[in-house]
């Protein structure tokens, strides 16, 4: 249990994917709109539950793009991503010569977690 007594999902249950990105300064925008289509494909499929992609507000930070997605399970997310359409472009975005790209990808269970603590009553 958390300190606002919100449980922590089992492992079993749900997973969160990390997936972060070394992009070149220039490449970002063409990437995050890149980014989107692959997203809204990913969106539709059975088990997915949110993400969102962060841009670092430093433009001199290695990792200017990290995305974080949920997913209900670590199957529907192996489901997913063996969609072909999806495979096809994350496979284009790794070959493409204008948007070099490194990621980082990873499936993670939640070890610990803090809610902000709840105010004293006055």
């Amino acid at each position: 249990m958390t300190t606002d007594s919100q449980p922590v999902p089992e492992p079993a249950s749900s997973v969160t994917f990390i997936n972060i990105f070394e992009v070149a300064a220039g490449q970002l925008d063409a990437f995050v709109a890149q980014w989107r289509q692959r997203a809204a494909i990913m969106s539709t499929k059975p088990g997915f539950l949110d993400s969102r992609l962060h841009r670092a507000q430093a433009s001199e930070s290695r990792f200017q793009l990290v995305n974080v997605a949920h997913w209900a399970s670590r199957e529907a997310w192996e489901a997913a991503t063996a969609d072909t359409e999806f495979r096809a472009r994350t496979q284009a975005a790794r070959d493409s010569s204008q948007v070099p790209i490194t990621s980082n990808p990873g499936l993670y269970d939640v070890a610990v977690e803090f809610s902000a603590a709840q105010a004293e009553p006055r």
